[in-house]
């Protein structure tokens, strides 16, 4: 998986000033003649955020300039290397504040990134030589699996199913010596977890349930749950054209666990990991679950099948309660779970959901820091009415089309316990459009930001 950054370079390496606004006057006034008459007329203001070269006498490049705003973040950053040709390049330090050094090495690994599986020419993108003071471990880790989770994402439904999921997930288990077991078919039934096998059994790529451990089982507990439903049709309830043509991503809420779980294992938190992932397609044949289907559940309660296209809500009923069933200190899920909440808050806002106030307040603290924005939305009990079934304990589609989200997220605590702090998070997991450093097509939303609160939680 290449990253763009390195640590040396055969070939010749440029030179990258950064000037900030505040800092442009000063910078001008110490131009050569021949450099501040170039400046001046090709419109170089300190009202612009560009990148430039500074020609030589002989339309050679004497160093690379990038004029940015007086307080970058991250996002600033990754607007620099959209900019500049191939080639391999190197930050000139001074004047450079203490975040800018992992802003800068991390927004350019997110701004290079390519997904180039089916090209048959492969793009060149400019790579940057690792600023001497940036933190190494967190900008490899934040790269590769922000990578990684992009590459699951955008991978088609025909070449990422449930099997190859789980493949992915052993792939990272194994890169960092964590235990990993798979529950697959008809097994499901016999350890117990029907609502997985109800929604994935329609389709010949059986359902499975993954689940990896990582760490010292004397640590505090931390589990993480993904929804991975690979293809989402909608079943029976058939999605028309225009809703299915981004299904794929469905899974993205698994490709983000074993991305955050990636960075934690990194980081090697004093934890006890574990990441559950069911993974199903949700599809459409004769052993399709119907509407109005009763479904049982691990943990007893049975869910009346008011849509069948609210499938996720389903499998992660299951793996919410087995997370449960430890009584970890935290549970977290990613899930892509409802529309409602992208109509709510967007595609860029994934919505936070959260029992426990101090866990919340740490996740929106460390977003807004990480430039990794999510925003609260309440577990408001009034609407627990809209979330009983008529023949069994809970529907999994309320009537009415109002607080999707939050229905969905109320449907889910009913299958973790009061006593752990747990958030959930629905997001959209795919840009629609290009921004810098993201890229459009399967994106990580609110990965780094959870990953920099648990990393003061545990630390």
């Amino acid at each position: 998986m290449a990253l763009n950054l390195t640590t040396a370079s055969e070939s010749p390496v440029i030179q990258i000033s950064t000037v900030r606004h505040d800092q442009f006057d000063t910078w001008q006034s110490d131009l050569s003649p021949a450099h501040a008459t170039w400046v001046a007329a090709n419109g170089v203001s300190a009202g612009s955020k560009q990148a430039f070269a500074l020609p030589d006498a002989d339309g050679g490049i004497v160093e690379y300039v990038f004029l940015t705003v007086d307080d970058p973040g991250l996002w600033d950053w990754a607007y620099l290397p959209g900019h500049l040709p191939s080639g391999t390049y190197q930050l000139v330090e001074g004047g450079l504040r203490d975040q800018d050094y992992n802003n800068a090495a991390i927004g350019w690994g997110l701004a290079t990134y390519l997904y180039s599986h089916y090209r048959k020419s492969e793009l060149v993108p400019p790579s940057l030589i690792y600023p001497t003071r940036c933190d190494r471990t967190l900008v490899d880790a934040t790269v590769k699996n922000t990578h990684l989770v992009r590459n699951l994402i955008t991978t088609p439904a025909n070449d990422l199913g449930p099997e190859e999921l789980a493949m992915a997930a052993a792939e990272v288990a194994h890169e960092h010596d964590a235990e990993i077991s798979v529950i697959v078919g008809e097994e499901l039934l016999k350890h117990n977890y029907p609502a997985v096998h109800a929604v994935g059994r329609a389709h010949d790529r059986a359902p499975r349930l993954i689940d990896m451990r990582w760490g010292n089982k004397d640590a505090r507990k931390l589990t993480l749950v993904g929804k991975g439903v690979c293809f989402d049709t909608g079943g029976l309830d058939l999605k028309p054209a225009s809703g299915m043509e981004l299904m794929k991503k469905d899974m993205g809420g698994a490709a983000h666990v074993l991305g955050l779980a990636g960075m934690i294992m990194a980081a090697k938190l004093p934890v006890c990991l574990r990441v559950l992932i069911p993974a199903v397609e949700n599809s459409v044949s004769a052993n399709s679950m119907r509407p109005g289907d009763v479904l049982e559940t691990r943990k007893g309660l049975t869910i009346e099948v008011g849509n069948t296209d609210a499938e996720g809500r389903v499998i992660l009923a299951d793996a919410l309660h087995e997370a449960a069933s430890e009584s970890p200190e935290v549970i977290i899920d990613f899930a892509t779970l409802t529309g409602a909440a992208r109509v709510a808050l967007g595609t860029e806002l994934p919505a936070l959901f959260a029992n426990n106030d101090a866990l919340a307040d740490q996740i929106l603290k460390a977003s807004v820091q990480t430039e990794d924005p999510l925003w609260r939305m309440p577990l408001w009990p009034g609407y627990q009415k809209n979330i009983r079934g008529k023949l069994a304990d809970l529907t999994n589609s309320p009537a009415g089309r109002f607080g999707g989200a939050i229905t969905a997220a109320l449907f889910l605590e009913h299958f973790v316990n009061d006593e752990i702090a747990w958030a959930h998070i629905d997001l959209m997991a795919w840009n629609l459009s290009a921004s810098p450093g993201r890229p459009e097509g399967g994106e990580a939303m609110g990965m780094r930001a959870v990953f920099a609160a648990l990393n003061r939680r545990f630390s």
